[in-house]
């Protein structure tokens, strides 16, 4: 099914005029099918009946972010503003997304919170005010979320310095030192928690920040009644190093390898969206045989990525083996990406227009022993875990949410199929040639740990199934695009005049120079749905870089879902959603 994008979202713009008025929505153009307004206030009750009262409505916050409009040169068609606010809301019933904005002047600019419509805008909003200062008059707690609680500033504003070098050198007196280890401290009070009911003292326990079970730098504060856990507050940064603020430094071509430290389990998987949505802005067309290896390398990291998830997510549980075993595996798809890409974890192998090289000769070889050799040994794993009486008693039932609570909470991925929720991008928006490919979409019904486990085993085998048809159907051709963008001019060319040498080192040194525009593409990632969100301003560089990542908005949920447990029951909850805390930070 494609999206209806343009059509839907007409007939829901005429549908809004009625009810808000006409002057409250003026379109703005994009490089991508979303369509984009900017709204008048009150923009929270236009988000309302989007959600609510609407026909089919557009029942997920995909994302809320921000954009300091200060120095943006391009401005034609667009309001005069300092910042902007942008809604991206997910419909499923109309396979449709829609952009609202939001003009703010001032330094401290405010809009009313939505986190009474939308539970999952509370970290979005958070992130915004941490980052930029804009204040959500009515946030329950409003304060910062991925930087410390002394952080001076707001570090993606234009006027922030984006390297270490632009700053004072760091130092940690012993004075500063006891501030920041005070502002750790933990106060129930802060997050509407109370010390003690009327028959017990609660106990506060820290889960992490290092701790094999969070996966990752990641702090949980645990209210605990006895075994019990009635509250919990997730504390998230840790991990956190400007990746968005870099891809505004860093010219369009070498923030390629940043992407790949994001979900750094992802590997070509980050590449992916980022250069789509560039191609979309610089209007290239890819090849066919780019687009089939760019498919297939990205399925190999997805098997890769899954079999650390299967593999932990049993030791979790106490099953030490399968770690092992699966481990091995993925070394194995690691050795194939190597003699593919030249790089193993972070290849950084996608480029703008294609691929930074072709396949080598013997390529089909390794591809083929391993399509062989793997599916035996899947069958074994699914013996030692998933049929495992132990593993089945520790994930049945345990850490269930329902469909609407995971569209509510923007989940996707696993995790929304496993809520029998029949939903893929690779299906419902293919991209890059997936609509060439015949494979299926893995559901189950229950929601809980042992579900998502489902899901994600079965998602392997249908990997497996993309890989052999990009095997058997690789097309001849070229491996990236003949376009000025993609390709510096070509030797022969570049020694006839000093105008196209010229070129060249420019090309090559400072990068190509992107239109003006605004893109943004979604894919079905290894742990759901990611998406890049660019907006060039005509420079070698972005003007703005929204990463969108699953494991932020996953992570957001667990208040909800392991009030009750017993903490051995919190370990493989963790496990089962299947996050990296690189993907969540950024």
């Amino acid at each position: 099914m494609e999206p209806t994008n343009n059509v839907s979202a007409d007939l829901v713009v005429k549908d809004l005029r009625e009810r808000f008025g006409t002057d409250a929505f003026r379109p703005q153009e994009t490089k991508d099918s979303i369509p984009t307004y900017w709204v008048r206030e009150p923009v929270r009750d236009i988000l309302k009946y989007l959600k609510t009262d609407i026909k089919k409505p557009y029942r997920t916050l995909f994302d809320l972010s921000v954009v300091d409009e200060r120095f943006r040169k391009h401005r034609q068609g667009l309001p005069d503003c300092d910042f902007s606010v942008t809604y991206h809301l997910l419909s499923y019933e109309r396979n449709n997304d829609v952009r609202l904005k939001v003009a703010l002047r001032g330094e401290n600019p405010s809009l009313q919170t939505i986190s009474d419509i939308w539970p999952a805008a509370n970290w979005y909003e958070r992130e915004a005010w941490d980052m930029f200062g804009i204040v959500f008059d009515g946030h329950p707690n409003l304060r910062r979320l991925l930087l410390p609680p002394t952080w001076k500033g707001h570090p993606l504003l234009k006027t922030h310095p984006a390297r270490a070098t632009d700053m004072e050198p760091f130092t940690l007196p012993d004075d500063r030192q006891e501030v920041e280890q005070n502002a750790l401290r933990f106060e129930p009070e802060q997050w509407g928690m109370q010390r003690r009911s009327e028959t017990s003292d609660f106990l506060f326990l820290n889960l992490g920040p290092q701790h094999p079970g969070t996966h990752g730098p990641f702090r949980i504060v645990l209210q605990m009644d006895g075994e019990e856990i009635i509250g919990l507050v997730p504390d998230i940064g840790f991990h956190h190093r400007g990746a968005e603020k870099m891809g505004e430094r860093q010219s369009w071509h070498t923030y390629i390898p940043y992407t790949d430290r994001v979900d750094y389990l992802g590997g070509v998987m980050n590449n992916f969206a980022y250069v789509l949505t560039v191609e979309k802005l610089a209007g290239i067309d890819v090849p066919q045989r780019a687009q089939t290896t760019r498919i297939m390398l990205a399925e190999l990291f997805r098997i890769a990525s899954h079999l650390v998830w299967y593999g932990t997510f049993a030791q979790d549980l106490g099953a030490m083996s399968p770690v092992f075993y699966m481990f091995n595996d993925r070394e194995r798809i690691f050795g194939i990406i190597e003699a593919l890409c030249g790089g193993r974890m972070h290849p950084s192998f996608f480029r703008i227009g294609g691929l930074t090289q072709d396949l080598p000769k013997g390529w089909d070889r390794l591809i083929d022993d391993f399509i062989k050799y793997f599916p035996p040994h899947l069958r074994e794993y699914d013996q030692l875990v998933m049929e495992n009486a132990i593993f089945k008693a520790r994930t049945k039932g345990i850490g269930a949410y329902s469909l609407e609570e995971a569209i509510e909470w923007g989940v996707t991925g696993p995790g929304l199929r496993a809520c029998g929720m029949e939903w893929d991008f690779r299906k419902k928006r293919p991209y890059s040639g997936y609509e060439q490919l015949d494979f299926e979409i893995p559901v189950a019904k229950n929601g809980d740990c042992y579900d998502r486990a489902v899901v994600r085993v079965a998602e392997i085998r249908q990997s497996l199934r993309i890989i052999e048809q990009c095997l058997k159907n690789m097309p001849a051709g070229s491996y990236k695009a003949d376009h000025p963008v993609a390709t510096p001019p070509r030797r022969n060319k570049m020694l006839y005049d000093i105008e196209t040498l010229i070129n060249h080192f420019l090309s090559v040194s400072w990068g190509p120079v992107i239109p003006p525009g605004e893109a943004a593409v979604l894919i079905e990632a290894t742990k759901g749905c990611n998406a890049y969100y660019l907006i060039s301003d005509g420079n070698t560089t972005s003007y703005r870089t929204r990463i969108r990542t699953p494991s932020f908005a996953h992570l957001q949920m667990l208040p909800l879902i392991a009030k009750g447990m017993p903490i051995p029951d919190l370990m493989a909850l963790l496990g089962s959603i299947d996050y990296v805390l690189a993907d969540v930070d950024r």
